[in-house]
């Protein structure tokens, strides 16, 4: 089952490996508000209304325990909490989920029961999950759905996240966060703290530092005055772009590493050259924990590599590093972290190693949660409802929803002139009914304005989108999506509510 995640496009490698599976005869569930390419070869497709994913994954939950299909077994002994999430889903009738997410009863008990009797089910989801002001109880409610159905903790069952970029795991991994140092140690956890402080002689702050939109709060009201932003292009991947525009304005001082004069770097003071994955000795975790070697094509063309960069900054801050190599920093890390101690480059030169990997004998962990939680038992979390932050209304009439395309592959890439000949500008997509009410066709530009900006796009008109609804991708610096995107994001990991917002469409 696919909930949020258009994985062709977004994921190609496994988007490839399900559609071999449902040619091999595996049943295919695909929820989302676009007919996108796996629908079309899906079992079932569940048209859902954007920003409806509670209601829905509560009334799959509702026909389960009122049919008694869930697993008793796995909910006696594995998990907690289980009659509150009864309470709460009791009132997710399949009538009333019909009429919230759109989807019809009979699909919705189709698929409840589909999902319940299989013995080997598997949920997927991206940001469409994510990207909503209710993302982390949306994230939390599919752990629901596989805790009351006993599908996890076992192969070939379990909750799957499936990772935006190559390295968005390991970067997660090695303490890249605002709140945990390397394997999810917690910064307000004085153990750990004390741990980190004597390993690198330093102390280091009690509190949780700040979140990408809180960073640009406080670049805006001038509480932060400098920024040092490496790999990333937030003036066009970040919501609400002029909000991030205004903000690096108002830096006092603004370093950017990258590859490109991208849009963002156009603002710095400095600019230090990146290295891209050609010019990379070190590791990458994809999407499943595996930890892999990855091995310089050519020799970084800035003449040095990134962490040497980090490394000569640091220095000249007064505070010198003495690593040698990727494999000096890995093994640092790998002794402060219990997760991921039992892996080193010399394990890594035969193959991938999943963590949990405690030490040097143990094989590595190719599922999750096997025989027991993290924290003992599962604990069911009641969750209800929450409605976006902004809806159509007779201002905006229109809900726009952002994606990738595939020939852009989860990137912006004006920099190259092979991809820019394949799909060179945004196609935004648009429903016949309303293209015909507007009396634009495929090619014609329209002008879309939100409560935070105007752009203007191309468009293409076609039924994959439903009426009412403007889908773009964001790729395209010369039809910025995130100019007009919502600047509301969810309030435990400040993601942004990239996939609802309203706005309103003119031709041009």
């Amino acid at each position: 089952m696919l909930i949020g995640t258009n994985t062709t496009e977004a994921h190609p490698v496994i988007g490839y490996k399900m559609r071999q599976a449902a040619r091999r005869g595996a049943k295919l569930i695909v929820v989302d508000p676009r007919r996108i390419d796996l629908a079309e070869e899906a079992d079932y497709w569940l048209q859902i209304r954007p920003g409806t994913d509670i209601p829905f994954v509560n009334g799959l939950m509702h026909i389960i325990i009122k049919e008694e299909l869930y697993d008793k077994e796995f909910v006696k002994t594995r998990t907690e909490n289980f009659q509150a999430l009864a309470d709460t889903v009791k009132n997710y009738t399949p009538g009333y989920v019909s009429t919230l997410t759109g989807i019809s009863e009979e699909d919705l008990y189709t698929v409840a029961r589909l999902y319940a009797t299989t013995d080997r089910a598997m949920l997927f989801y991206t940001l469409g999950i994510t990207e909503h002001v209710c993302g982390t109880h949306n994230v939390m409610n599919i752990a629901n759905l596989a805790m009351l159905t006993g599908h996890i903790g076992r192969a070939g069952v379990g909750v799957n996240p499936i990772r935006g970029q190559n390295n968005v795991q390991g970067a997660c991994d090695m303490g890249a966060l605002p709140n945990v140092y390397s394997g999810y140690q917690r910064v307000i956890d004085k153990a750990a703290r004390k741990k980190f402080e004597k390993a690198w002689k330093v102390s280091l702050p009690d509190k949780n530092g700040l979140m990408i939109p809180e960073m640009f709060e406080k670049a805006n009201s001038g509480e932060i005055k400098t920024m040092y932003i490496f790999g990333e292009n937030p003036v066009l991947t970040d919501p609400n772009s002029n909000h991030i525009r205004s903000g690096l304005d108002k830096l006092e001082f603004l370093v950017v590493q990258d590859l490109f004069l991208t849009e963002t770097a156009e603002y710095a003071d400095v600019i230090l050259p990146g290295s891209s994955f050609a010019e990379k000795d070190g590791t990458f975790t994809n999407t499943e924990r595996r930890v892999q070697r990855v091995r310089k094509a050519i020799e970084p063309i800035p003449g040095r590599a990134d962490w040497q960069t980090i490394i000569a900054l640091s220095a000249k801050m007064g505070y010198p590093m003495r690593y040698e190599s990727p494999e000096e920093i890995w093994m640092e890390m790998a002794s402060l972290t219990p997760s991921m101690a039992g892996i080193t480059y010399e394990r890594l030169e035969e193959k991938g190693i999943q963590w949990p990997c405690p030490n040097s004998e143990h094989p590595g962990t190719p599922f999750l949660h096997a025989g027991t939680f993290i924290r003992g038992k599962g604990l069911f979390q009641a969750i209800d409802h929450i409605p976006p932050a902004e809806m159509p209304d007779e201002e905006y009439p229109f809900l726009l929803s952002t994606g990738r395309v595939l020939q852009h592959y989860n990137v912006t890439t004006p920099y190259s002139a092979g991809i820019q000949s394949m799909w060179s500008e945004e196609f935004s997509e648009l429903n016949p009914e309303n293209a015909a009410a507007l009396g634009v066709e495929t090619g014609d530009m329209i002008k879309v304005t939100s409560r935070r900006g105007t752009i203007t796009t191309r468009i293409k008109v076609t039924d994959r989108v439903p009426p009412g609804m403007l889908w773009m991708s964001f790729h395209y610096a010369a039809s910025p999506a995130n100019v007009i995107t919502s600047d509301a994001y969810d309030p435990i990991t400040k993601t942004g509510e990239y996939k609802v917002a309203a706005v309103k469409i003119e031709k041009i």
